[in-house]
């Protein structure tokens, strides 16, 4: 697993259903760990190819966090090396179902090709992005904490 020191807070990682836990979220080597900085947030950590055989998992993953209070998401991507337009739709799909809860999606450290996609499909204008996780929770504590 290849991560970036400043990209992710502190603090264990949580599953949403086994604390700690990290498990595979589709069968094509995604995996999927959350952790809670805050009761109401989750940082969601994403390793590996954001595809048509990996996005409906990714998909489940975010709704549960959202079913379980957490409404607002910040997504880590900086292990994904690709995504197509299976995992836009994903983040877009994640973005609509956080305004309807009144939270919010961000997304974080995204790798230079999945930042270029983003930025030429337009997702970047509805959804913001950040360099880092760290950025992306103190955006969050700006706007919420006021």
């Amino acid at each position: 697993m290849t991560s970036q020191p400043s990209s992710r807070p502190s603090g264990p990682p949580e599953d949403s259903a086994r604390p700690g836990s990290s498990e595979p979220a589709g069968q094509h080597g995604l995996t999927v760990e959350v952790s809670l900085p805050r009761s109401e947030v989750a940082v969601v950590v994403i390793e590996g190819e954001l595809n048509a055989d990996t996005a409906a998992a990714l998909r489940d993953r975010l709704t549960e966090q959202l079913h379980l209070g957490r409404r607002y998401l910040i997504l880590d991507l900086t292990g994904v090396p690709f995504m197509d337009s299976s995992g836009l739709n994903t983040v877009m799909r994640a973005q609509q179902e956080t305004r309807r809860v009144r939270g919010s999606l961000r997304l974080a450290a995204p790798a230079p090709a999945v930042s270029r996609l983003i930025e030429l499909t337009g997702v970047a204008m509805t959804v913001p992005v950040h360099g880092s996780v760290d950025e992306a929770l103190a955006e969050h504590r700006r706007q919420v904490d006021g």
